[in-house]
């Protein structure tokens, strides 16, 4: 259609691990139904990184955000859902196999060494070579490229990238070089797309690499946290971003009555971690906007977020399925609140790509998520379980086999 080609329309969805899957779902719909002329299964160029790119691969494909919703975290017909926590909690027994055949002969010229040279070399020295068999992932991803090969080979989908009638950008990091590798692009274009988010979700030390046709890789957010420039690299005009991850501003939040407490080192550990990825990732991102900015003039970046003191979001535990719901409904009104408060900065820009903003919609006080979110009865509820249990022994069986 050539009024939707000359509009040039992007979208780049970053990471976050499930949580940012979920958050990133309640903003589409919502930058959906307030957005004139918005239609994300029609946009000219999607490009995901980590938990973005299971979104981006399924709007690249036609399959629309309720269905997403439906598909990807409730497991639509008793299907497992791919970004539940069951899913990506499951132990990676292949690789536990893998590193613990090295174990001994490891340990045994270790042994040897020390025992040739024991005032040369101490004892953490000498056994140093053991962290060769520590394994590279805890919980295994397989199942993550199982479940997406199955949903993009139903009739109207594909897993091929070059059988997209959209152009689709799957960003990892080559392990053995540092460097961001973009699926999808030529030269990449042969990967299933299955395989490519797998790859593009491995964060180290929870998944394993995932190796591609002898490179091993990780996650995509290593290098860049929206890799917004795949898009604006293909002459696209304007390109919608959606970043979940914000560093939280405590003493704002206090000051707002949005927090349960201003100093976050009370919280832990978990609360130390949490803050220290959410600043290093978003101080990159802002890095990278700014540059844009600068190298294509002609162009423009329009950023969705939550905003700092947002408590809610810091704070959830994502971990069950009302707390799941909780946080797409949060995400859904905070983005409504967001396009309402920007109205004013937003309209012309959006307006320059013939898109305009709705302001009945987004004045509606009544306006729900309008995703069925109940739709979980005692069937469906036990067509999980019972495909979680068969998931899991299918698991062991392969490790028991692998051991023989």
């Amino acid at each position: 259609m050539p009024a939707r080609k000359q509009k040039r329309i992007g979208l780049a969805l970053a990471g976050g691990g499930p949580f940012g899957a979920i958050y990133e779902i309640g903003a589409l719909v919502a930058l959906e139904e307030s957005l004139e002329g918005l239609d994300l299964n029609e946009l000219d160029c999607y490009v995901g990184v980590s938990a973005g790119s299971f979104l981006a691969a399924a709007l690249a494909n036609g399959i629309p955000a309720s269905e997403i919703y439906r598909l990807f975290i409730e497991g639509g017909d008793g299907a497992p859902g791919a970004l539940t926590p069951e899913l990506f909690m499951r132990p990676a027994f292949a690789e536990y196999l893998r590193r613990a055949r090295v174990v001994p002969a490891i340990a045994a010229r270790s042994a040897w060494n020390y025992l040739r040279r024991p005032l040369a070399l101490g004892p953490l020295e000498a056994f140093a070579a053991l962290g060769r068999a520590i394994p590279t992932g805890v919980f295994d991803n397989e199942a993550i490229h199982d479940y997406l090969e199955s949903v993009f080979s139903r009739p109207g989908q594909t897993n091929d990238f070059r059988r997209l009638r959209r152009k689709l950008y799957l960003v990892a990091t080559d392990l053995d070089t540092g460097e961001a590798v973009s699926f999808g692009r030529k030269g990449h274009e042969g990967v299933p797309i299955s395989k490519a988010v797998q790859a593009s979700a491995a964060l180290p030390g929870l998944f394993p690499p995932v190796e591609i046709d002898g490179r091993h890789y990780v996650d995509g957010a290593l290098r860049k946290t929206l890799h917004a420039s795949e898009a604006l690299d293909d002459g696209v005009k304007l390109v919608i971003c959606v970043n979940p991850i914000v560093p939280f501003d405590a003493k704002l939040a206090a000051a707002r009555g949005r927090g349960p407490q201003s100093n976050l080192v009370d919280g832990g550990l978990p609360m130390v971690l949490s803050q220290t990825f959410r600043a290093v990732i978003h101080s990159r991102m802002a890095a990278g906007l700014a540059k844009y900015r600068s190298q294509y003039p002609g162009s423009d970046v329009v950023l969705f977020q939550p905003e700092p003191d947002d408590g809610e979001i810091f704070f959830t535990n994502i971990f069950g399925y009302a707390t799941r719901q909780r946080v797409c409904e949060h995400a859904y009104q905070r983005t409504r609140r967001d396009l309402a408060k920007r109205s004013a900065e937003l309209a012309p820009v959006l307006a320059r790509h013939g898109i305009r903003i709705n302001h009945d919609v987004l004045a509606d006080p009544h306006r729900r998520l309008a995703i069925d979110f109940g739709r979980r009865g005692r069937g469906t509820a036990l067509a999980r379980t019972a495909s979680d249990l068969q998931g899991a022994l299918a698991d062991l069986q392969r490790w028991l086999l692998r051991a023989a």
